[in-house]
């Protein structure tokens, strides 16, 4: 960017900051504390290793210098303003998950599109945290980054003496990694009368079991018996590996029983019939991409990461880094609900052509001199596509 976008846009952020309110994390004076400046140039590089003793010393650097972007560590420290992190003398740190919506699988239409994806991802993440890890809503919170996705930040004592390995293991889990269904759909003695061998009866995980066993459970019932009232169902069944129109008609006809059905949620196997627990295994190896969340695995990992703060902007987007309770979470529009700079119009220099959907508005630009609402202005600039004025 030009100096004149540079000035433009810290003047824009300062305005903000000065009557911004900052999300501030627990003991937020043990933290280390990052920021990146608007630059004229191509390289750019974090003032870090900062720490303030006070809020009111922390607004005042903010709105003094206007970062492009503001961070803090996840870590506490007992010596944070140190300059060699061996020296900060480490003593805990928030757990963090970081769903980064262009690191998704398929395809992407648009930014919106985008976003829209990476919220399903981060609702996937959550339905984890609660049901399988025991958080209630309140232990869990969530922020927009203002760029393309999603952070959970835990501050729960019984997770800050985690290290990077366990982190690791609890996104493992989520993203069903090194998940065995060899182990879901096993094998248990079953002793017969006196003097009898002792017989294997196959087992199914049932709808109350813990963890990914009863997920599988649910998964399974509920696609099925959905499935076998859709007139594509034989369509749809024979798509998958092993699949014949006769045992699609099988499954069919098991999952239109309700007494079979209740039978199968018991964890019954027996309910199958002549059915293949194998083939069960083709259709919950789908179920399992499905249900599977996909976090950024480095990010929870380090413990000494430095994220974003709450309340802050971002300096590529000049959206706004929210803070959101959990129930607001599904209905939070991020190209309406995060933008935070007005209306009034702005001429800009449009480098490249670019479309965005903003405030519900299709805003396309083609290159030249033009006007645009501010808040188009802001996000243009920072994404590196206009300058500011006419030169």
């Amino acid at each position: 960017m030009n100096e004149n976008t540079r000035h433009f846009l810290v003047s824009e952020f300062q305005k903000y900051y000065s009557t911004a309110d900052l999300r501030l994390p627990p003991e937020f004076t043990s933290r280390e504390w990052g920021f990146i400046e608007f630059s004229t140039g191509q390289d750019t590089f974090m003032k870090r290793h900062r720490a303030f003793g006070s809020k009111g010393e922390l607004y005042d650097y903010m709105k003094g210098i206007a970062p492009a972007h503001a961070y803090y560590s996840v870590a506490y420290y007992e010596y944070p303003a140190a300059p060699k992190m061996k020296e900060k003398n480490w003593q805990k740190a928030d757990l963090i998950f970081d769903i980064d919506s262009d690191h998704l699988p398929g395809g992407i239409d648009s930014y919106a599109d985008m976003l829209e994806k990476g919220k399903k991802e981060t609702l996937k993440l959550l339905e984890f945290l609660i049901d399988d890890f025991g958080f209630s809503e309140n232990e869990v919170h969530a922020v927009f980054s203002g760029g393309r996705g999603y952070h959970f930040h835990i501050s729960e004592k019984s997770v800050l003496s985690l290290g990077s390995a366990e982190r690791r293991e609890i996104v493992d889990y989520v993203s069903s990694k090194g998940l065995n269904l060899e182990k879901i759909f096993s094998k248990k003695n079953i002793s017969g009368d006196a003097g009898a061998e002792s017989a294997k009866m196959a087992v199914f995980p049932s709808e109350d079991d813990g963890g990914w066993g009863g997920r599988i459970n649910r998964y399974l019932i509920s696609y099925l018996t959905s499935l076998a009232n859709d007139e594509d169902a034989i369509k749809i069944l024979t798509g998958f590996k092993g699949i014949g129109k006769t045992t699609a008609g099988k499954i069919i006809d098991l999952f239109q029983d309700k007494d079979r059905v209740e039978a199968l949620k018991k964890g019954r196997m027996d309910a199958l019939g002549s059915i293949k627990k194998e083939i069960l295994e083709t259709i919950v190896n789908q179920g399992v991409e499905r249900m599977a969340a996909c976090v950024d695995e480095p990010v929870t990992a380090d413990i000494k990461r430095l994220i974003r703060l709450p309340g802050s902007l971002h300096g590529k987007s000049g959206m706004k880094v929210t803070a959101l309770p959990i129930d607001e979470l599904e209905g939070f529009e991020p190209l309406k609900d995060a933008v935070v700079f007005g209306d009034r119009s702005v001429k800009i220099k449009v480098i490249k052509p670019f479309a965005v959907q903003m405030k519900g508005k299709d805003l396309v630009v083609e290159e030249g001199v033009q006007e645009v609402p501010e808040y188009a202005a802001v996000y243009l600039m920072c994404r590196g596509v206009a300058e500011y004025g006419s030169h």
